[in-house]
């Protein structure tokens, strides 16, 4: 037993410290954090305009190279030519991409017999310049040309039609040694041309490829041919490598509005405007930013205001029928009761939302133990006039509730 303990004495408890609450973070309360945008709402506008800028300059250097020119050997989309400047690098010949027809008559000039590939799809040309470039080439090959380029550049050659649709794939049909080694090529919207010797012949004398009588020129009426979509089909590759890889350098020139003549000058709007107008457009922007960010600002929550009218689906649906009657749209208003009626039937079938119309008839004729032909022969009827119109909806209607009474 223990001894007597000394009245009024407990033993000495220790109580246990409460946890520090953790430091809050001190916040800035929203408006004190509004009040201090609108103080310096300048200096907002100013840091917002510079972030914008520094961000379109980084996007600018960070984007892919390239363009978007139609048959531009930096264009890897499907009507650029990216995919035959590769493979001509590869065969050791040399592209020149001049931007400028000075540009272009420079490298012809200071290359050996080089080959020129000219794209003007918009005439940009005129005569004495196609002339001082058929004098600086060795081989010319033109893409497409138009009535007034081909005039000026050889007179024997002209064109005559386009390809029938009836010939996507077009035979060489001639003794030249570049046609007969790629054997078919494309003959989807080309042109055809007569003069001169000519190939892919769709029908009669006229083909999708003339040469002149020299040699030193060559027509070719398809771009698709040397496209990136249709490179690898038949011999496009093969034909277009012959024609544009026989010389070490090759000039692939596309003019441009820059290069059209206006009165004797090759001057652009560019070149006229004065010198103070290149700030003009930079300057408009950031005007335009300032307003926007100033007058833009919502001036309170947004307020819900209810319809003042309730329209039923059954006047909405007659007012649509009125509209479809006073116009006469037959058609579109047997296409509205046609697909209704496949998406009930569906649905009352369970065929699921993957369901064709086909499944539709052909399930809606078991049901119904009927000849799916002469469902599907409903379905699918065209009424030419109102009354008919009429008439096919109702019996449309005759199957529907057939359908689901059953």
């Amino acid at each position: 037993m223990s001894g007597p303990t000394l009245a009024g004495s407990k033993p000495a408890q220790r109580t246990p410290k409460a946890p520090r609450p953790a430091p809050k973070e001190r916040k800035l309360p929203r408006g004190k954090f509004m009040g201090w945008l609108r103080h310096h709402r300048g200096v907002t506008v100013v840091a917002a305009v510079a972030a914008a800028a520094l961000a379109l300059a980084i996007g600018t250097q960070l984007a892919p190279k390239g363009d978007t020119v139609r048959l531009s050997v930096h264009n890897a989309g499907p009507e650029g030519a990216r995919a035959l400047g590769e493979i001509l690098g590869r065969h050791g010949v040399s592209v020149h991409t001049p931007d400028r027809f000075s540009a272009a008559l420079e490298d012809l000039r200071s290359d050996s017999s080089p080959t020129l590939l000219l794209y003007d799809s918009n005439g940009f040309l005129d005569g004495q310049q196609l002339a001082a470039l058929m004098a600086a080439a060795e081989r010319v090959v033109v893409v497409t040309p138009r009535l007034e380029t081909l005039a000026a550049i050889d007179g024997s050659i002209h064109q005559a039609g386009v390809v029938p649709d009836a010939f996507p794939a077009l035979d060489p049909g001639c003794a030249h040694p570049d046609a007969e080694a790629a054997g078919q090529v494309t003959g989807q919207r080309g042109f055809l041309y007569e003069g001169g010797t000519t190939c892919y012949r769709a029908a009669g004398s006229a083909g999708m490829v003339a040469v002149s009588d020299d040699g030193r020129l060559t027509v070719l009426g398809s771009t698709a041919v040397l496209g990136n979509d249709r490179l690898d089909e038949l011999g496009n590759a093969a034909l277009a490598v012959r024609m544009l890889g026989t010389s070490p350098d090759l000039v692939w020139y596309l003019p441009s509005f820059e290069d059209a003549a206006a009165a004797g000058s090759g001057q652009t709007l560019d070149d006229l405007a004065p010198g103070w107008a290149r700030f003009l457009g930079p300057w408009l922007l950031l005007v335009a930013l300032a307003a926007a960010v100033w007058r833009g600002r919502r001036h309170g929550p947004l307020v819900f205001e209810p319809l003042p009218v309730v329209v039923k689906a059954v006047e909405t649906a007659e007012g649509r029928a009125r509209l479809y009657q006073d116009s006469r749209a037959v058609d579109h208003a047997r296409d509205i009761l046609r697909a209704g009626l496949l998406v009930r039937l569906s649905g009352k079938l369970r065929l699921g939302p993957g369901a064709t119309a086909e499944d539709t008839i052909a399930a809606a004729a078991r049901l119904l133990g009927r000849d799916a032909a002469e469902i599907r022969t409903l379905v699918n009827e065209r009424p030419k006039t109102e009354a008919r119109l009429v008439a096919w909806s109702q019996s449309l209607e005759k199957v529907e509730k057939e359908v689901m009474t059953r």
